[in-house]
């Protein structure tokens, strides 16, 4: 298992504060239509939402890739803060315990997989879907509060799952 590191964590709190940055309509467009404006945001949250599933538990292919993304973050976050601003980098507290995802929960990782791979392929929000998975991979076992989203994540993928394959079988 990688864990994440304080660097790890850097680099997704970075992810995320660039993408508020340039979304940030202003506050008068935000008042006057927040609807449209916040949901200019949906594809990134949808998208981090899947990078924080991708870490909790999932194993082959898919779960190598979140594994992969959060060690390159990690290293890329460590080597910026002690080469960047001097300091010193260390494992980051992480939720040590989270809901694994029962077999149908993975299910539908895997069916989010397929849809997260033709979105990008085919979206004009393919950059907003890459950033907010990565984010999500870095932030998705965190102990802040990106990290217990994954407990609320983890449980409605089992939740649709279940009540999916339940229909079928």
């Amino acid at each position: 298992m990688t864990y994440v590191t304080l660097g790890g964590v850097t680099v997704g709190i970075c992810i995320l504060i660039h993408h508020l940055v340039q979304w940030w309509p202003g506050i008068k467009s935000l008042r006057a239509d927040p609807a449209r404006q916040l949901g200019v945001l949906l594809p990134f949250v949808l998208a981090w939402c899947y990078g924080c599933l991708t870490v909790l538990g999932v194993g082959g292919i898919i779960g190598w890739t979140g594994r992969a993304a959060r060690w390159i973050s990690n290293w890329l976050g460590d080597v910026a803060l002690v080469w960047g601003v001097g300091g010193q980098t260390r494992q980051a507290a992480s939720r040590v315990i989270y809901l694994p995802l029962t077999q149908t929960g993975l299910g539908i990782v895997l069916i989010m997989t397929v849809a997260m791979l033709a979105a990008v392929k085919k979206s004009q929000y393919s950059r907003d879907l890459k950033a907010g998975a990565w984010c999500g991979v870095c932030l998705g076992t965190s102990a802040g509060v990106a990290g217990f989203a994954a407990v609320p994540l983890a449980q409605a993928a089992n939740w649709l799952g279940g009540t999916v394959y339940g229909a079928i079988a």
